[in-house]
C-alpha cells in the first residue's frame, strides 16, 4: 500500500509534535565536579568588620520609593547606636546635604542584634553619582551610588540577578563573577534567600552578621531589590521564636509603602524602563488575602507604554524540572498564572532550586479539574521562568534532575553562577547566564527577549553554550 506523500508528512509532524510533549529543550552537557560545598570560616577576610570605634558595618542600600529618587541606606553599629544621620553630596557638588533616620534592635533567643540603622534619602536627581557618609559623631564610612535614569521606554538598564547565596566559598565566587562581569550590572535583583543563618544551631544570628560584611562591597554601591525566600522566615518555635521574618524584616527594609503594599514580602518598583513586581512565596497568597488583593490592583497599573518590561521576582519556581522542591509553587501557579498570561509578564526570576533553569514561554492556564487538560502548552502571552536559585550556598547544588526533560524546559544545568538582564529598549533585552567556571564574559545560556507588548513576535532564538 502506498501512501500519498502529504499523509506521510502529516504523520511525520504528528509523531514530532508527539515526542515534543515528552522531551523538553537542553540539558547542558557541562558537568561540574564533585565538590562539597564549604562555608569560608568566621575569621575569613570578607567577613571582617570595619577599624575604628563604633564603625558602620554591614552597610547596604536599597531603592527608596517607587521611582528610584530614593535610597534606603542601612548599616549596622555595634558599640553603641551613634548617629543614624546620612551625609550625601552629589558627584559635582561640595554641599554635604543632611538625612535623619532612626534604628532598631532585636533579640532571637541568645542572640542580641547591634544598632541596625535605616534612613531614607528623598528626592535625588535621576541619572546622577551621589556619595554617602554614616558613621557620623564617631567612625565615619564613605561610600557612593547612581540613580538610575528616568523612567521612560526607551532608557536601557542593566539589572543582574543572584539568589540564594548563602557565605560559602562558592558563594564568594559567584560575587566576584558579578562583579568582574563586563556587562556591568547596575542593580541587583535578589530572589531570596540570604544569610542561611537558619542553617546553623539556634538559627546562629551572627551568619546574618557574617553575611551582612561579606556582601557590603557590592551592596554598598548599587541597590539590591529584596526577595524573601524561606530562609529569611526563621520561625522556630522549639526555641521560642514564633514571629516569623524576624531577623530578615529588622534588617532589611523595602519601600512597600510606596506602591500602597501593606507588608514589606510584596510590593513593586519602577527602574528606567522596567515595573518590577515582587511577590511572596511563603506569605498566605489565596483569594481573599492582603497579597491577592494587592497583586489583583497593582498589575492594572503598570503602563506599558511608559515601562514596556514587566518582571516578577518570586522565591519557588513554578516551572522546575528537577527533584528537589518539584511542585511546591504549584498552588500559588494555580492562583496567579492567568494574570501572568493576561497582562503578558515578560520574565520571572525565581530562586529557592539551586540550580539554573530556563523555561519556554509556556501556561497551564486551561486546566479546570475536570476537563484533564493539564499540560503546560506554548503561549506566546506566557512569560519566561527563569530558576536561577544557584548562588553557591551552604546546602549544594541540585543535580537530580526529572527525566525526560519536560517539554517546558528550554535549558537547564547543574551549576553555580548569576545572570544579567540588559534591557536596550522598549522592544529589546538580552539576556545571559554565567556559571562560576567560566571566564567573566563567557555566557553558558542566553536568549534575546523581544517585548510583546510592542513587538509582538515569537522569541524562541536562543544561543545555548
Amino acid at each position: 500500500m502506498v501512501f500519498p506523500l502529504f499523509c506521510v508528512v502529516g504523520l511525520l509532524v504528528l509523531l514530532m509534535n508527539e515526542v515534543g510533549l515528552c522531551n523538553g529543550g537542553t540539558t547542558s552537557g557541562f558537568v561540574r565536579p564533585l565538590e562539597k560545598t564549604v562555608d569560608m570560616p568566621l575569621h575569613s577576610d570578607v567577613f571582617l568588620a570595619p577599624p575604628g570605634y563604633n564603625a558602620p558595618q554591614q552597610v547596604h542600600i536599597t531603592q527608596g520609593d517607587h521611582v528610584g529618587k530614593g535610597v534606603i541606606v542601612s548599616w549596622v553599629t555595634m558599640d553603641e547606636p551613634g548617629s543614624s544621620t546620612v551625609l550625601y553630596w552629589s558627584e559635582n557638588s561640595s554641599y554635604k546635604n543632611k538625612a535623619k533616620g532612626n534604628f532598631v534592635t532585636y533579640k532571637f533567643y541568645n542572640y542580641t542584634s547591634g544598632y541596625i540603622h535605616h534612613c531614607t534619602i528623598k528626592k535625588l536627581k535621576f541619572n546622577t553619582k551621589y556619595y554617602y557618609e554614616v558613621g557620623i559623631e564617631h567612625t565615619t564610612r564613605t561610600f557612593w551610588f547612581t540613580t538610575p535614569p528616568e523612567v521612560g521606554p526607551d532608557v536601557p538598564y542593566t539589572f543582574g540577578l543572584i539568589g540564594d547565596l548563602g557565605q560559602t566559598y562558592d558563594s564568594n565566587k559567584t560575587l566576584t563573577h558579578y562583579e568582574l562581569n563586563p556587562a556591568t550590572g547596575k542593580t541587583v535583583l535578589f530572589v531570596g534567600d540570604l544569610s542561611y543563618a537558619d542553617n546553623y544551631p539556634n538559627h546562629d544570628n551572627v551568619r546574618w552578621d557574617t553575611w551582612g560584611r561579606f556582601v557590603e562591597r557590592s551592596v554598598a554601591y548599587q541597590p539590591w531589590i529584596w526577595t524573601a525566600g524561606n530562609h529569611e522566615i526563621d520561625f522556630a518555635p522549639e526555641i521560642g521564636e514564633t514571629k516569623p521574618f524576624k531577623p530578615y524584616t529588622h534588617r532589611y527594609r523595602v519601600p512597600y509603602k510606596a506602591s500602597d503594599s501593606t507588608a514589606p514580602f510584596w510590593y513593586s518598583i519602577k527602574r528606567a524602563s522596567a515595573y518590577i513586581i515582587v511577590l511572596s512565596s511563603y506569605s498566605a497568597y489565596g483569594k481573599y488575602t492582603p497579597q491577592n488583593q494587592w497583586f489583583e490592583a497593582e498589575l492594572p497599573k503598570v503602563n506599558r507604554s511608559e515601562t514596556p518590561w514587566l518582571i516578577v521576582l518570586m522565591h519557588s519556581p513554578w516551572y522546575n524540572s528537577y527533584d528537589y522542591h518539584y511542585m511546591e509553587g504549584e498552588t500559588m501557579r494555580v492562583m496567579y498564572e492567568p494574570w501572568f498570561v493576561q497582562y503578558k509578564v515578560d520574565v520571572v526570576f525565581a530562586g529557592h532550586v539551586h540550580a539554573y533553569e530556563r523555561s519556554e514561554r509556556v501556561s497551564n492556564v486551561a486546566y479546570n479539574i475536570v476537563n484533564g487538560i493539564c499540560i503546560p502548552v506554548r503561549n506566546q502571552s506566557a512569560p519566561v521562568y527563569i530558576t536561577i536559585g544557584d548562588g553557591g550556598n551552604i546546602e549544594g547544588l541540585a543535580t537530580s534532575m526529572t527525566e525526560p526533560q519536560p517539554n517546558y524546559s528550554a535549558f537547564r544545568e547543574a551549576s553555580f553562577g548569576h545572570a544579567i538582564f540588559d534591557i536596550k529598549n522598549r522592544t529589546h533585552a538580552y539576556y545571559g547566564w554565567h556559571r562560576n567556571h567560566d571566564g567573566y564574559a563567557v555566557e553558558a545560556d542566553s536568549l534575546w527577549f523581544f517585548n510583546r507588548y510592542w513587538h509582538p513576535v515569537d522569541d524562541s532564538t536562543t544561543t545555548q553554550g
